[in-house]
């Protein structure tokens, strides 16, 4: 896979973000921030464009999470103390799981609501401070379907969905971004020691290089080479079964 130039694609995306907030005649973003490196990234990039003060970041725990890695990124960032929001979904996902009768050990689809409830109160943080909602979601999220619809995916600009997560690495490993979330288990905290690629079933880099030459270069899965066959199957299975959420909704 082919390395970035990081300082070109950095000046890219700034360049990006500032004429999407002109042209929108916005001057403030709220973003979700989780402590992992794509939302990281996303924040010191819009940060970048938009200055500290613009920012509205929220973390949204279900209950007892961690917040620690979320607030060394705000700091590392110099958002200003007084912008940071903190919000438990616990009580909203609960009322919500009670109301259509999910049970605590359906994890899909009590995951699901914890995704659409973070988002509900982004976008209304952003009504209220007239804002755009800065996305996270990454190119290989993306084409693995690995997110959830009106979820984690909902956005109004997205500043690194044209990066791969490998892509994302480099970039933050560049700007030098806290060790630690450098080097975190990518995870959607929607259950306890859930990881994206114990779920997946294949890392990130392994999936890069496939899609990679299956996305860009327009190989067939046949043709992909330095990957064992199988795990490009995997991967290949994976971005076909999630198709469909490219295409919703379908339209006439």
């Amino acid at each position: 896979m082919q390395n970035l130039n990081p300082h070109e694609s950095i000046e890219i995306i700034i360049e990006f973000l500032n004429r999407t907030f002109k042209n929108t005649e916005k001057q403030k973003a709220t973003i979700g921030i989780s402590g992992g490196i794509d939302s990281a990234l996303s924040l010191t990039l819009v940060t970048k464009a938009l200055g500290t003060q613009n920012i509205i970041p929220v973390m949204l725990p279900y209950g007892d999470q961690d917040l620690s890695d979320g607030e060394m990124i705000l700091k590392f960032n110099q958002i200003p103390q007084e912008n940071w929001r903190a919000i438990d979904i616990k009580p909203i996902v609960d009322a919500a799981a009670r109301a259509v009768g999910i049970e605590a050990d359906d994890r899909v689809r009590l995951g699901n609501l914890m995704a659409r409830a973070r988002m509900m109160m982004i976008y209304d943080l952003a009504k209220k401070n007239d804002a755009l909602v800065c996305g996270t979601e990454n190119k290989s999220e993306k084409y693995l379907g690995y997110f959830t619809r009106f979820g984690d995916e909902a956005s109004d600009v997205e500043p690194i969905i044209h990066l791969y997560k490998t892509q994302v690495r480099q970039l933050s490993e560049f700007l030098k971004l806290p060790k630690q979330i450098q080097t975190k288990q990518p995870t959607a905290d929607l259950w306890e020691d859930q990881t994206d690629e114990q779920e997946l079933g294949f890392s990130y880099e392994v999936a890069d290089e496939v899609l990679t030459q299956l996305i860009d270069k327009g190989k067939p899965g046949a043709k992909i080479e330095g990957v064992d066959p199988e795990l490009v199957a995997k991967v290949i299975q994976r971005v076909e079964q999630m198709k469909f959420k490219q295409q919703v909704p379908y339209q006439t």
